[in-house]
């Protein structure tokens, strides 16, 4: 998941989700980060305004890219629909996300075929917590869900999965090393929780069993984008999930 890039103290780790109003607003948060940054989250709000074509510019300005798309339908539609990114992508470093549930994942993996592209099933939505589980018809809690979602990505052939740095632990401790655990609500310490439920530091996202980390308002609606980005990047420094 590397890339070549000036700034020594960057962290591929850290994808800063670009969930802002419109793809200019966008590339001003891109240009304002600069070196700090070389990974970045394209989700549902750019999709229909230009989110693909910014991701095409990232990649070609050697930014690792994540599409997050949450793919959910028809077999033959998310394997058509996975295959279209993992032409885009080309050699790029990319990730997609689809849902987790068996025949979607199976389908998303035939269709990114050999391709770089890494897929990724979304388990549990970090913004759900047990009450809103029970709302919408499952009985199982947040981490029993997710487990079982987890068995069902491994068995799909999946490149990992995205689930809440809660769940980091139990999942490391169940799937091979290079299986990437991506895991959004995170927040430094301190910070606003705003919509998530699950939350924890970088740091301890990481240490806990994430491969990666998505962090969106702590940085983009900063005063200083820019400096919000290396304070997470020098608390992250030397953390692996490996050494936690």
């Amino acid at each position: 998941m590397s890339t070549p890039r000036d700034d020594p103290k960057c962290d591929d780790r850290v994808f800063v989700a670009l969930d802002l109003p419109s793809v200019e607003d966008a590339r001003a948060m891109v240009e304002r980060l600069g070196t700090s940054v070389g990974s970045y989250k394209i989700g549902l709000q750019l999709l229909p305004i230009g989110g693909v074509g910014l991701g095409r510019e990232l990649m070609r300005a050697g930014k690792n890219v994540f599409f997050d798309f949450k793919f959910h339908d028809i077999d033959a539609t998310v394997e058509k629909a996975t295959r279209s990114v993992a032409g885009l992508a080309g050699e790029a470093s990319t990730l997609l996300t689809v849902h987790a549930r068996p025949d979607v994942m199976r389908a998303a993996v035939r269709g990114k075929a050999d391709s770089a592209l890494k897929v990724l099933g979304v388990t549990v939505l970090t913004s759900l917590d047990k009450q809103a589980l029970e709302d919408i018809g499952y009985n199982d809690n947040a981490e029993a869900l997710v487990m079982r979602r987890v068995r069902q990505a491994l068995d799909a052939g999946v490149d990992g999965v995205v689930a809440s740095p809660l769940e980091a632990g139990a999942i490391r401790a169940t799937v091979p090393d290079d299986f990437l655990v991506v895991t959004p609500g995170v927040r430094p310490a301190g910070a606003d929780a705003g919509d998530q439920k699950r939350i924890a530091t970088p740091a301890a996202a990481l240490g806990s069993g994430a491969s990666h980390l998505v962090i969106g308002r702590p940085i983009t609606q900063a005063s200083d984008p820019q400096a919000a980005a290396r304070a997470i990047m020098a608390e992250i420094a030397g953390v692996d999930f490996r050494l936690g």
